[in-house]
């Protein structure tokens, strides 16, 4: 039930984000669910209430746990360290943010969630499917695209991705990123079985939720517990992308230039400085 974790997501992103962002979360919340529910001023006090108090753990608790992992990485490309296991590691941190950020906020959101009427439940599935249809659509669009074509792309879109944080390519680079680039499997299809998957399980709990005594606990579950929606060839399909995504950024990393090295430290550099100013 992505609007659920709407407010997880921007509280994990704003991180990485600008500390305009991170001061007007607020307002960056209300503006996400304004396209999938509209609260009513009752149910936004009792929002304001919890943002402030998420907030504020987010501030004492999670900025720390960035800062140093930011400061860990700065320290394994100074060192020329930054091999795969390391990046795999990275990753796991990462998913472990997401994680504590889920957990904080989802007993809450379910307290509101039990109480949303039978009109707004509509509305908000019926964006949700809106949602859905959209990213059939995008796949139809790109499944019209030859093999080639679409690799192609993906060479090119992340190959950007590499050049915004360390420069300029060199051609040894480029040819790991083409190498790696084709043994990437193509997830979209299953990503979109997901979320129809765990959004009929939502919608079948907010059916009875009036009448479950057990409701908040089964969305409690069904929200903690998302990997239990995800079919077996997602679940590979992703494993298999993470070990290829790590293993080209480690090759990469193992090809840095002097200038090339700096210009990724002053990066996270930058990721350190914005979170310091959140936190003052």
């Amino acid at each position: 039930m992505r609007v659920i974790f709407a407010l997880a997501a921007l509280l994990f992103l704003s991180s990485c984000s600008s500390k305009f962002a991170y001061d007007n979360i607020d307002w960056w919340v209300y503006w996400y669910l304004d396209d999938y529910i509209e609260l009513n001023s009752e149910q936004e006090a009792q929002f304001d209430d919890y943002l402030d108090s998420w907030l504020q753990w987010h501030k004492t608790s999670e900025l720390v746990r960035y800062k140093a992992q930011l400061e860990q990485m700065k320290q394994q490309v100074t060192n020329d360290e930054l091999n795969y296991t390391q990046v795999t590691t990275h990753f796991e941190q990462a998913k472990a943010h997401w994680a504590r950020v889920r957990n904080e906020v989802s007993p809450e959101l379910i307290k509101m969630a039990k109480n949303l009427s039978d009109e707004q439940v509509v509305t908000l599935f019926a964006a949700l499917e809106k949602e859905n249809k959209e990213e059939e659509e995008e796949l139809a669009s790109i499944k019209e695209d030859s093999a080639e074509v679409r690799n192609e792309k993906r060479i090119e879109r992340m190959e950007e991705n590499v050049s915004a944080r360390i420069g300029k390519l060199s051609n040894e680079q480029k040819q790991i990123i083409a190498t790696y680039a084709d043994q990437f499997v193509p997830t979209m299809e299953e990503w979109i079985a997901y979320r129809r998957n765990i959004q009929n399980a939502a919608r079948r709990l907010f059916v009875a939720r009036r009448v479950d005594p057990d409701f908040e606990n089964k969305l409690l579950e069904l929200m903690n517990k998302p990997e239990n929606y995800r079919s077996k060839v997602f679940n590979e399909a992703s494993e298999h992308n993470t070990k290829t995504m790590a293993t080209m950024i480690a090759e990469v990393a193992s090809t840095l230039s002097t200038k090339q090295k700096e210009t990724l430290i002053e990066n996270i550099d930058e990721f350190i400085e914005t979170i310091e100013n959140f936190q003052q």
